[in-house]
C-alpha cells in the first residue's frame, strides 16, 4: 500500500509536468480560452477573437504537486511489513 501511494504521487507529478509543457508551459494562471489577434479584411482594424483551448498554468502545476505531496505523505502512515523467517 505504501509503494502504491508513492508510485501514484510520482505519476501525478510527471503527468502534470508533461501536460504543462505540452500545453505551452504558461507561467501565469490556467486558461480555458486563448485570445488571437486578428485583422479585419475590409477595415484593417485589429481585434481579438477567442478560441477555446486549455492552457495549463502554474496554478494547475502547483495544485497537482500539492495533491501528490499529500499522497506521498499518506504513504508514511503505513508501516512496513517485516516477516521474520529466522528460527529462534
Amino acid at each position: 500500500m505504501k509503494n502504491t501511494f508513492r508510485i501514484l504521487a510520482i505519476t501525478m507529478v510527471v503527468t502534470a509536468a508533461v501536460t504543462w509543457l505540452a500545453t505551452g508551459a504558461n507561467r501565469g494562471w490556467t486558461k480555458t480560452s486563448v485570445a488571437t489577434k486578428t485583422t479585419d479584411v475590409v477595415t484593417g482594424i485589429d481585434g481579438f477573437t477567442y478560441e477555446k483551448r486549455f492552457v495549463a498554468g502554474l496554478d494547475f502545476l502547483g495544485a497537482t504537486w500539492l495533491g501528490a505531496s499529500l499522497l506521498a505523505g499518506v504513504s508514511f502512515l503505513f508501516q512496513n511489513k517485516h516477516i521474520n523467517n529466522h528460527a529462534n
